[in-house]
C-alpha cells in the first residue's frame, strides 16, 4: 500500500495532526463543528465530563461524554478554505494509520453537524428560528479541486445558473446533499432548504458598505429559485464544503443554523446569544438521545 509524503500529511512531534493538534485516540466518532472559538465552551459546559482539550490557532477542540456518549465539539473559524483543513484532518484522524502512513483497510464514519449561524433570504423565516439545509449550494469553488463529481449534481447546478442568469466570471456552483439519516434526526420542527455558502460576508452574500457589487440582483433572484421542490432558505460560509468533503470522503454531515438576521426584510436579532443557547440544548438532546 502506498506510502502517504510527509509533505501530504504532516504529524506533529506529540503524534497529533498538523492543524487540528489532535491524536487518533482522542477523537470521538459524534462530532460538532462551530464557527466561533468562544463557543466551544458553551457547548462543552453541557457535557457530563470533559476528558481532552486541544488548541491551536482558531481551531480548539474539547472531547467529553454526555449521556454515555462519546462527543467532540470544535472550532474551525469561518469559511470553505478552513473546513477543508478540518475535514481532510478529521478523516486522516480515523482512517490514516500514523505509524505506516497508509489508509486503513476499514473504514470509519464520523457523524459531524455544524452548529451554526446564518441570515434567512426568505421573509417568512423569522429571526431566532433554526434552519437545517437539505443541500448547500457552493459558490466559493472548493469542490472543484477534487475529483467530486460521483457527489455532486450537475443538474441541479445547471438549473440554479438559468434560474439566476449565473455570471461566467463568478465560480461554477455545485451542489450537495446531506446525510438522510442526520437530516431525519435533527429536522423535526425546523425550517429546510438550500443553503447557499457564500466565499465571503460582504460583496458575495449582497452586502454594499462602500463598494458597489457587480451583481446587485443576485440575491433577489435567489429568493425566486426552485430547484427539486426546494427553495434556497439562507446564506452562510461552510456548508457546501462540509457537505461536499463529507461525502467524498464517507461521512455522515448535516448544517443547523440559528438565523441572526432575515435579509429580505433587513432585520437582526436583538438577542441572538440566546437562540444560540436553545440551538445548543436541541442539537445535543437530539444527537445524543
Amino acid at each position: 500500500m502506498e506510502r502517504i509524503k510527509e509533505s501530504e500529511l504532516i504529524i506533529n512531534p506529540n503524534g497529533s495532526i498538523y492543524h487540528l493538534n489532535i491524536k487518533p485516540e482522542d477523537i470521538a466518532e459524534n462530532i460538532i463543528l462551530v464557527g466561533d472559538p468562544g463557543r466551544v465552551e458553551k457547548i462543552s459546559r453541557h457535557f457530563d465530563t470533559v476528558i481532552h482539550r486541544s488548541q491551536n490557532r482558531e481551531l480548539i477542540a474539547h472531547i467529553g461524554i454526555l449521556n454515555q456518549k462519546p462527543l467532540m465539539v470544535m472550532s474551525t473559524g469561518m469559511g470553505t478554505d478552513n473546513i477543508d483543513i478540518v475535514m481532510n484532518e478529521l478523516d486522516a484522524l480515523v482512517n490514516v494509520d500514523f505509524a505506516s502512513r497508509t489508509i486503513k483497510e476499514k473504514h470509519t464514519s464520523l457523524n459531524i453537524i455544524r452548529l451554526g449561524t446564518s441570515g434567512a433570504i426568505q421573509p417568512d423565516i423569522p429571526i431566532n428560528s433554526f434552519a437545517v439545509s437539505t443541500h448547500g449550494i457552493g459558490l466559493d469553488g472548493l469542490l472543484k479541486f477534487y475529483d467530486s463529481s460521483a457527489v455532486t449534481h450537475p443538474e441541479l447546478s445547471e438549473d440554479f445558473i438559468k434560474q439566476v442568469s449565473w455570471h461566467p466570471d463568478l465560480p461554477y456552483p455545485y451542489f450537495v446533499d446531506c446525510s438522510p439519516e442526520l437530516f431525519q434526526k435533527m429536522a423535526t420542527g425546523l425550517y429546510s432548504g438550500i443553503t447557499a455558502t457564500a466565499p465571503g460576508f460582504y460583496g458575495p452574500q449582497g452586502r454594499v458598505i462602500r463598494i458597489p457589487l457587480m451583481h446587485p440582483d443576485l440575491m433577489d433572484k435567489m429568493q425566486q429559485v426552485r430547484i427539486g421542490g426546494e427553495r434556497i432558505i439562507n446564506f452562510e460560509m461552510e456548508t457546501s464544503a462540509l457537505y461536499g468533503l463529507g461525502k467524498l470522503l464517507g461521512h455522515n454531515t448535516l448544517t443547523v443554523c440559528a438565523v441572526i438576521a432575515n435579509r429580505a426584510l433587513n432585520t437582526y436579532s436583538k438577542d441572538h446569544h440566546t437562540a444560540i443557547e436553545d440551538l445548543i440544548d436541541l442539537v445535543l438532546e437530539r444527537l445524543t438521545s
